[in-house]
């Protein structure tokens, strides 16, 4: 099935670029942090991705992250066989060889942090990102 709503996609990716609307200051999509929690397992990207398809779990979510011998063994070649990052956002740090959810749970996800001046918050914490 394909999810397809104009408007909402459109705000979607303008959103993920950093134009869209949001009241939070200094709010960003992490993509990093958005991979761990929905494709903890990597599943997805492996199935879009095949020049990834040789790296394990979650660590396909920043290959360039990895050593040179998990990337040999996985038949990735950085700058080759897949691209270098264009840009590697500082608040991605925190998230790099990171387990889903930091442990073991179903669908490799915690469920959201309730913060009592906030409410939900999946992502940011009291703290600014340096």
């Amino acid at each position: 099935k394909v999810d397809y709503d104009v408007c909402s996609n459109y705000g979607n990716w303008l959103y993920s670029a950093g134009i869209g609307n949001d009241p939070r200051d200094s709010r960003k999509f992490n993509m990093i942090k958005q991979g761990l929690d929905y494709d903890g397992n990597g599943d997805y990207v492996r199935l879009w991705v095949p020049e990834l398809q040789g790296i394990k779990g979650a660590d396909i979510h920043t290959p360039w992250a990895l050593s040179s011998a998990a990337l040999a063994q996985a038949g990735v070649t950085l700058g080759d066989t897949y691209p270098q990052p264009v840009v590697t956002a500082p608040e991605w740090s925190r998230h790099i060889h990171q387990r889903p959810g930091g442990s073991p749970h179903p669908r490799g996800r915690r469920g959201p942090t309730q913060h009592k001046d906030r409410g939900i918050d999946f992502y940011f914490s009291r703290k600014k990102d340096a």
